[in-house]
């Protein structure tokens, strides 16, 4: 998010206002995080601005309406980067496989294998408005769409094997045709022929990210995700989410280091633990009432509270066709410290039902330390307050301390986003079924 991830960080005295419209503002960012060698730099997106119905009026007081389309920031923050992961949200309901396919093999081309996609199925009404619909399909119906768009795009990424391309000015050949594969597919939601225009990515596929903590979303994250942003307020929250999803990969023929899990961070650093709770109190004097409640009203899936008083508790919810997993956790976080309205759009502010940490950089570093050792985190999505002053004292501050405790990387291991996160580059399922015709039923 341009000024920051809290919801107010727009207003915060050290935050780029208008950062989302600014590219040399990203190309600090990316840079900046390159330095601390973070595996990737993410951009969440949406196909639509997020009113919710308030008016105008209300839209005025929120400071991210507006900003780049993710690709083709990304696409040019590849030119001015040599190793930092590039990824970006793209939604299965409201794309077509084809599309994205070509997008995101392109920017693995142009970035050397450092793509990833951040693969949705949507969380917005509004974004149905701009699609042709009235309303989100229902979520059982969307991931059914996901799981069929994933098999596709992978499909249409393996239309080339890695050295089909030969470019034999002699013999007037540019390609071997015994290594084009048309996938060909029909299914329950797509009819794709292929070939796709766009050789085999680097990294043979961009990673997949995925962030859904549903059960649905738990099953398709088995299934296809190399990444997961996930949201735990505990320990033991994060443990449990840890354990379910990397049990469930053995039943897709995966391991567990096939997949990396990293809950969002929000991390308020100061010199000493009371410097960090000024600065958090800073920010929190920002948030304007009709904002904090249409967020907190947005990750309850929806439901309008301005009916309810904000010094009372939250009422009982319905459950919703949106959000289901961010509904429970911002729920669970109501009952559990038996917050008022006030209080609990105030308690996710800053990180939207991700954790937040104050403290010291030994004290974030103590913190993150233990979720890592302790079966939580792979890693981390850290989400600065705000920007450009948040990422740098991450990187600045917290980052050495990790080092010096021999938890992060000094220098990046390899050239590729697969190669920096330790996950192996996919074999091209059709040349892997020529060689071993016995044991696939993909055809050739």
């Amino acid at each position: 998010m341009g000024a920051g991830h809290h919801v107010a960080a727009w207003r915060h005295p050290d935050a780029r206002a208008d950062g989302s419209l600014d590219f040399s503002h990203y190309r600090h960012l990316a840079r900046t995080a390159e330095r601390g060698n973070f595996d990737m730099i993410f951009l969440a997106d949406g196909v639509a601005v997020w009113d919710r119905g308030e008016g105008s009026e209300a839209l005025s007081r929120s400071g991210n309406v507006v900003g780049f389309e993710p690709l083709t920031l990304l696409s040019a923050l590849s030119a001015v980067t040599e190793h930092i992961g590039l990824a970006a949200t793209a939604s299965t309901t409201y794309n077509e496989p084809y599309h994205l396919a070509r997008k995101f093999a392109s920017l693995d081309h142009l970035s050397g294998g450092r793509a990833g996609w951040n693969l949705v199925t949507s969380a917005s009404e509004a974004e149905a408005k701009n699609f042709n619909r009235d309303r989100h399909m229902e979520h059982a119906l969307r991931y059914e769409r996901a799981r069929e768009f994933v098999e596709v795009v992978s499909g249409l990424w393996d239309s080339w094997e890695d050295d089909a391309f030969l470019y034999d000015k002699h013999s007037g050949i540019s390609f071997d045709p015994g290594k084009l594969h048309v996938a060909g597919h029909k299914g329950e939601h797509f009819s794709v022929r292929g070939p796709l225009n766009v050789a085999r990515p680097p990294q043979g596929y961009p990673v997949i990210i995925q962030a859904g903590s549903s059960e649905a979303g738990q099953q398709l994250a088995a299934q296809t995700a190399e990444v997961i942003f996930t949201a735990q307020q505990t320990l033991a929250e994060a443990q449990a989410f840890y354990a379910s999803v990397k049990g469930k990969l053995a039943r897709y023929g995966r391991t567990p280091e096939h997949l990396k899990i990293m809950p969002g961070v929000f991390a308020v650093i100061g010199k000493s633990e009371q410097e960090a709770k000024a600065k958090y109190e800073q920010l929190q004097e920002l948030i304007h009432p009709q904002i904090g409640l249409s967020l907190l009203s947005a990750l309850v899936g929806g439901v309008d509270l301005s009916g309810y008083p904000l010094d009372g508790l939250l009422p009982d919810l319905p459950d919703t066709n949106n959000g289901k997993s961010r509904l429970k956790l911002v729920t669970d976080l109501a009952r559990r410290e038996n917050l008022t309205i006030r209080q609990l759009y105030e308690s996710i502010a800053g990180a939207r039902g991700h954790r937040t940490i104050l403290g010291t950089p030994a004290q974030i570093a103590d913190q993150l330390e233990e979720w890592f050792l302790e079966d939580a985190a792979d890693g981390f999505n850290i989400m600065p307050p705000h920007l450009p002053g948040g990422l740098e004292e991450f990187v600045d501050l917290v980052i050495p301390e990790l080092q010096r405790r021999g938890l992060f990387r000094t220098e990046y291991e390899g050239r590729t986003l697969r190669e920096n996160l330790g996950l192996p580059r996919p074999a091209n399922r059709f040349a892997a079924a020529a060689a071993h015709p016995a044991n696939s039923g993909v055809p050739a």
